[in-house]
């Protein structure tokens, strides 16, 4: 599996960009779980902007995909 922090070093501070599901290879409820986290608690050294995008998985609307931004805070 891909790191969230190597996506999240690569990036400036300040910079937008987007993390999905399958970036990280978890399936679209593992994503949709770690996501609403960084909805609500921020991510390592990123905030979530902007509205989630959702796909329907069995009937169910899960995150499949987050814009966010890059703090200054540490990883």
């Amino acid at each position: 599996m891909a790191s969230i922090d190597d996506f999240v070093k690569k990036q400036k501070p300040g910079a937008r960009f987007v993390i999905t599901a399958r970036m990280l290879r978890l399936e679209p409820q593992e994503f949709d779980a770690m996501a609403q986290r960084w909805l609500d608690d921020g991510g390592p050294g990123f905030n979530v902007v902007g509205v989630p995008h959702r796909t329907v998985v069995d009937g169910e609307f899960l995150i499949s995909r987050v814009t966010v931004i890059r703090t200054t805070a540490p990883l």
